[in-house]
């Protein structure tokens, strides 16, 4: 039997006749109704689980930190006024308990304070950072894309994620992420950049893997 978050212990999860709108859950766990809570963890705890796992890339770690975000909404949905939807909210709550997670960490190798490197600015054309990249969107299939995205340094696949599949804009995750707008555009940049990379690699290590595979199979009928 499927077990929900109640408070802080998980429970058989009761049946989904008589279920109270969210509205009410909300209204309720302001109140301080367990049963509220309950409600509002299972309605939006796979989406702040599936949000934080992009963040992350560990599922262990994405669980404790859906948990932590929970924790922290059993804490501050006092302070939630309906000036967004709740589940705008909700996310960005959970984005920012990851991002508390993550500065506990030392990440020099990704530091939101580094500038952009003399390579960037002389490489090729210039041209707008913080663009879209149509090299990148549409040009591969989720899958190896998600894949590669796993492979990015956490701060450089933190703003890719807040800025391309979450669709915040720049000065937004300026503030989220405490560093200059400028900043957040060249990290999206290098983010995209190694992106690219490691999606070439990959294609050029299938292509050589299809070429084997054929090579043996002609090898074989001979």
């Amino acid at each position: 039997m499927e077990c929900v978050w109640t408070g802080f212990v998980a429970r058989p999860r009761r049946s989904t006749e008589g279920e109270i709108p969210e509205a009410e859950a909300i209204r309720r766990a302001q109140r301080g109704d367990p049963e509220a809570f309950e409600r509002l963890y299972r309605l939006h705890s796979r989406r702040v689980y599936s949000v934080v796992l992009r963040m992350v890339g560990n599922p262990a770690e994405a669980e404790d930190l859906t948990q932590e975000s929970f924790l922290q909404l059993f804490r501050k949905i006092h302070t939630f006024r309906g000036d967004a939807a709740f589940s705008t909210w909700l996310h960005r709550l959970s984005v920012n308990v990851v991002l508390m997670r993550l500065r506990k960490k030392t990440l020099p190798q990704t530091s939101l304070d580094e500038p952009a490197d003399s390579e960037d600015e002389t490489s090729g054309p210039k041209r707008d950072v913080g663009a879209e990249d149509p090299l990148i969107e549409g040009s591969v299939d989720r899958v190896r894309l998600e894949r590669a995205v796993a492979e990015l340094p956490p701060g450089y696949r933190m703003v890719f994620l807040l800025h391309d599949v979450q669709g915040y804009e720049h000065n937004e995750i300026a503030r989220i992420m405490e560093c200059s707008i400028g900043n957040s555009k060249s990290q999206l940049h290098k983010a995209r950049t190694r992106l690219r990379e490691i999606l070439q690699d990959a294609a050029r290590s299938e292509a050589r893997q299809q070429r084997l595979e054929a090579s043996e199979k002609t090898g074989s009928r001979e």
